[in-house]
């Protein structure tokens, strides 16, 4: 087997690789960004590698990656799947595998309190893989922090050439980052990236959507010729603001995102439906009793009457995203609006409900993927075929 180098030129969609005493750990914010925030749910959701793969050319007819994983566990709570790595041979799916072998990272949902114990590499292998020139890629797990220390092959890599693809970059809460799906290419902006034929770099951030500058400013400084944001379920989340600093903070992320890309199509997405928080505030909290019952179930606890007061709901959220963007449009002809309920509503709600009433399941990403490529990728739609950047 040959030991190849791990580089900057075989992973994709990672904004930095930070040099461990390991190996790389893929970032999906970069150092000035996690610099600004101690929050530890934003360090858990960066460092998580959604829509991070590794890509190259090569005839091997297997492959080894040696990975350190963090596994979550949460006390009390049903244990969570395993992290699982997919294999895509020229585009076509050929192969997954899972590791248990990892660090391990144990939060008790009633202190918040959290311990971090060390654990062994692993390595996942594909074998029997055509014995032909190839594009492979390898998805990370979209949900595990993942440590890459190593990549062997029995034959040379290469990096994969320009293929001209577009690259579309997308921000996004815990859905877009792919709470629930079952692997990496089935979240639905990878789903959504295939069916378009476009390079995802998705900075779907789990509960850490939150309009923070530095966030905009990622999405300004990273290179794209599509951009998308997917705003408002995690400030209704957290309850973190009122409808008075709601609709600055859009104009100043957009403002800051434009800084960069002044004539990039830019698409604004409101939230799918989540019916506990379409008339209700947050914040949201565990249902513990549901969890009492070893379920894992989400409520809100604020109160109708306080939108009075100026608290959001994803109904004010919608309407306050649309009129920014309605306004904004009349001059950047290149800013649109999509209505979240038009990827999942109340009929999908009905046939597909949301397992936790938070977040969809796989059967959900892959309908929110392919209304999404269905809207934005249509021959009139905002993210239309064109000449790259």
């Amino acid at each position: 087997m040959h030991t190849i180098s791990l580089t900057a030129g075989l992973i994709r969609g990672a904004l930095e690789l930070e040099r461990t005493a390991r190996g790389l750990l893929p970032h999906r914010l970069p150092a000035r960004a996690r610099a600004q925030c101690a929050d530890p749910q934003l360090a858990l959701a960066e460092s998580q590698p959604s829509g991070v793969r590794l890509v190259f050319r090569t005839r091997a007819t297997a492959v080894e990656l040696d990975t350190l994983p963090t596994k979550r566990v949460y006390t009390g709570a049903p244990p969570r799947p395993d992290g699982v790595y997919e294999l895509l041979v020229d585009g076509r799916p050929a192969g997954r595998a899972s590791l248990t072998e990892g660090d391990t990272l144990t939060v008790d949902l009633a202190t918040g309190s959290a311990e971090h114990r060390p654990g062994p590499v692993g390595t996942v292998r594909f074998a029997g893989l055509p014995d032909t020139v190839k594009d492979v890629e390898i998805w990370l797990p979209h949900n595990e922090t993942t440590e890459l220390v190593a990549l062997r092959a029995d034959a040379p890599v290469e990096p994969v050439p320009d293929r001209g693809r577009r690259v579309w970059l997308h921000h996004g809460s815990s859905i877009s980052h792919g709470s629930d799906a079952a692997s990496p290419t089935t979240t639905w902006p990878a789903l959504a990236a295939s069916l378009g034929g476009v390079e995802l770099v998705n900075l779907g951030l789990g509960g850490s959507a939150l309009l923070d500058p530095f966030t905009a400013r990622a999405l300004r400084d990273t290179p794209a010729d599509l951009i998308s944001v997917k705003l408002g379920i995690n400030v209704v989340n957290a309850d973190v603001m009122r409808l008075r600093a709601f609709g600055p903070a859009v104009h100043g992320f957009l403002d800051t995102v434009r800084e960069g890309h002044p004539d990039t199509p830019l698409l604004v997405v409101s939230p799918v439906l989540c019916p506990m928080h379409e008339d209700t505030p947050g914040p949201t909290a565990m249902d513990l009793a549901a969890l009492g019952a070893g379920r894992l179930r989400y409520r809100a606890t604020g109160d109708p009457a306080e939108r009075a007061a100026g608290k959001l709901t994803l109904g004010v959220v919608r309407e306050e995203l649309a009129r920014i963007v309605r306004e904004r449009a009349a001059e950047d002809t290149r800013l649109h609006y999509l209505d979240g309920r038009e990827l999942y509503g109340e009929a999908d709600f009905a046939e597909l409900p949301l397992p936790d009433g938070l977040h969809p399941d796989t059967a959900g990403h892959r309908r929110i993927g392919e209304r999404f490529a269905a809207l934005a990728f249509a021959p009139d739609g905002p993210f239309a075929a064109g000449p790259a950047a």
